[in-house]
């Protein structure tokens, strides 16, 4: 595994400017990365969804910007009348442009972490520290508010990859299908390198 820290990539830049100006130093270092012998490239950040195409042309191996662009392929996979939802860390910033450059529907119920206590506060400020009960109590909650408001979400997939820890909470608090970025690169690396049988 190889991987590049990007300059200046900080999660309030990325999330809450677009991750304007970054764009060259994404390519510059994906390119690093693939000089390097990587046969492909993630970022970790479902917001960077806007920034796939650029990447995927700059870069000559297969890239994945967004846990985001699991949701045409999760809401193929639930029974009719079902959608998947999207749980964000910040509601107000995810627009139907990040969710059209990862291909999901621009009506995609979503709900964000954005009024609990610790995740996106902390997460956002790029803080040092953070009390992780906390953190899986606004992602639970909301969870909540996004089956409330959509009862015809069947499945929920987290836009934040620091939701992964709490994937399974969240399952077993909806009961729903989660899907993170976690699952997404391992997928994702399953395909660039197949297991022998």
């Amino acid at each position: 595994m190889h991987y590049k820290v990007v300059p200046g990539a900080s999660p309030d830049r990325v999330v809450r400017h677009r991750a304007e100006g970054l764009l060259d130093a994404f390519v510059a270092a994906a390119r690093e990365l693939v000089a390097t012998g990587a046969d492909g490239v993630t970022t970790n950040c479902g917001f960077l969804s806007i920034l796939q195409q650029e990447l995927a042309a700059a870069v000559g191996v297969p890239v994945a910007t967004s846990a985001l662009m699991q949701a045409p392929l999760i809401e193929r996979l639930l029974p009719p009348g079902k959608r998947v939802g999207i749980l964000t860390i910040s509601r107000a910033m995810l627009t139907a442009g990040h969710l059209e450059a990862a291909g999901a529907a621009p009506d995609t119920p979503i709900a964000g972490t954005d009024s609990g206590r610790e995740f996106s506060r902390a997460i956002l400020n790029d803080e040092l520290e953070m009390d992780v009960a906390a953190c899986e109590r606004d992602i639970l909650d909301a969870g909540e508010e996004l089956t409330r408001n959509h009862p015809e979400v069947g499945a929920i997939l987290l836009e934040c990859t620091n939701m992964g820890p709490h994937t399974r909470a969240l399952h077993e608090h909806t009961g729903l299908p989660v899907f993170d970025m976690v699952g997404f690169v391992t997928w994702f690396q399953a395909g660039l390198q197949p297991r022998r049988w």
